[in-house]
């Protein structure tokens, strides 16, 4: 039967929680979880073994047998041989339970425990203390106890960390018989290590499984592989042109600043009353309905609202209406919307498309230079795309289109980059790559943020500011 958590909310000792996760995990299929560090794909795994405590929602046809591998169960092991110490009332120090007992504890199944002591390499090792065994030791015995215990459920977190390479050659070899019978559960980081029988793929973000799929999904299963490599990888966002430099502002003034600030049609009042500072590196989130004024808000930033010069408006070092111009203005803003998106349409190269942000326009048509393409190409290794760099803009997928232009507006590291609802049109694994690229831009740059959005679910980590129309 099929194993389901419906809208399920679990709390593990107030440290963490997964929350409303709703997942059905049928006969025949073997998952993969994925995400970030405390992304809480061990936490989800461990609810599978009847671990945390289930606040909401219902859980069914859990197995009663669970073969348990991971970091947890392997230091709760550990932590109760120290305890057995601890409870010692004679003066002598205990060597600790041997190898051999501790598998025999849990095993139902002898002859596959016996075969993995000998394929793992651990025969000479049946005698030890269990707590005098080294890190990859330890691992093999907790894959053997959890192999041996005639499992109705396989739940490996890193099974191969720690394991040298003639054991990990045994333990796949082994596993791939295993799942032919026995439904698998796998966490891994290193996702070029996952097996071929699994068939399916989970993905966790900040406790919440935020996106399932099918793995012979092609199109769904690189675009997962494209939001782990946001996610996941220590990228460094590509520097600057340094011939290309943008003046610059004085650090101790703010971005913008707007005072008592209003826009009115007629009779109609949009906002009023308005008073907003953005200082540097003071990341914001403007949300607010339909008509409540934030593209308003965002022209008078930018200079296209006609307002803005009635308006009590300073920005990157300009007070409006004195005699600059509006590209004097334009040159210190990245900015990315749906509009720009339609308005895109040139059927240029993915490179040329990241490099024409130097220059504000859509498409290329300047000579740009030796730095300015080696700068894109590094935009494309962090998008995940360096493979594509001469395709065409036009032919890619809505959201690979949302993504480049979103390198586009960071390419000169503008100090103010406006997102105008970036992931507006897209569909929830696009729209977490969009994210995962806002966020990374947060993190790692020095430009500041303002991004726009309808949802409260599409926030962002680092974007601790919050301005409500």
């Amino acid at each position: 039967m099929a194993i389901t958590l419906k809208n399920l909310t679990v709390d593990f000792d107030n440290r963490f929680q997964c929350k409303k996760i709703n997942w059905t995990l049928n006969r025949g299929e073997h998952w993969l979880i994925t995400g970030s560090n405390g992304s809480g794909k061990s936490a989800l795994a461990a609810i599978l073994a009847g671990y945390g405590d289930i606040e909401y929602g219902v859980a069914t046809n859990l197995p009663q047998r669970v073969g348990l591998v991971s970091f947890e169960a392997q230091a709760e092991l550990i932590a109760a041989e120290r305890r057995k110490d601890d409870a010692d009332i004679m003066d002598v120090i205990t060597e600790g339970t041997p190898v051999q007992e501790i598998i025999d504890a849990v095993t139902t199944d002898p002859d596959t425990a016996n075969q993995l002591i000998e394929q793992l390499g651990l025969t000479p090792l049946l005698d030890r203390a269990f707590r005098k065994l080294s890190t990859g030791e330890t691992r093999k015995v907790m894959l053997i106890r959890a192999l041996s215990c005639k499992p109705q459920l396989l739940i490996l977190d890193e099974p191969f960390e720690g394991l040298d390479a003639k054991s990990l050659d045994a333990l796949q070899l082994h596993l791939a018989k295993v799942a032919e019978h026995i439904p698998v559960v796998m966490i891994l980081n290193r996702l070029d290590q996952c097996p071929g029988y699994i068939t399916h793929i989970a993905y966790m973000n900040q406790g919440e499984l935020q996106q399932t799929i099918n793995r012979s999904d092609t199109e769904a299963h690189d675009a997962l592989l494209q939001l782990l490599h946001l996610k996941t990888t220590d990228l460094e966002l590509p520097p600057a042109d340094p011939d290309f430099a943008l003046p610059v502002l004085e650090a101790d003034q703010p971005l913008v600043k707007l005072t008592d600030t209003a826009v009115r049609y007629g009779d109609t009042t949009i906002f009023e009353n308005l008073d907003w500072t953005i200082n540097r590196g003071q990341h914001w989130q403007l949300t607010g309905p339909n008509g409540s004024g934030k593209t308003a808000l965002l022209s008078l930033i930018t200079g296209d609202h006609p307002q803005c010069y009635v308006n009590d408006i300073f920005v990157f070092g300009f007070k409006r209406g004195s005699g600059e111009s509006i590209w004097q203005i334009k040159q210190f803003i990245g900015y990315v919307s749906t509009a720009l998106q339609w308005e895109y349409t040139v059927g240029t190269s993915l490179r040329n498309v990241i490099i024409s942000g130097f220059y504000d326009s859509i498409g290329l048509y300047s000579k740009y230079t030796d730095n300015q393409k080696q700068i894109a190409e590094q935009w494309l290794e962090v998008l995940g795309m360096s493979d594509r760099a001469n395709d065409t803009f036009t032919s890619q997928s809505y959201g690979d289109q949302r993504l480049l232009l979103i390198a586009r507006a960071m390419v000169k590291h503008p100090p103010l980059l406006i997102l105008d609802e970036p992931c507006l049109g897209l569909d929830d694994m696009n729209r977490q790559r969009v994210l995962a690229l806002i966020e990374l831009i947060c993190s790692r740059s020095e430009s500041t943020v303002l991004y726009v959005n309808h949802h409260a679910e599409d926030k962002i980590q680092g974007i601790e500011n919050h301005l409500a129309l």
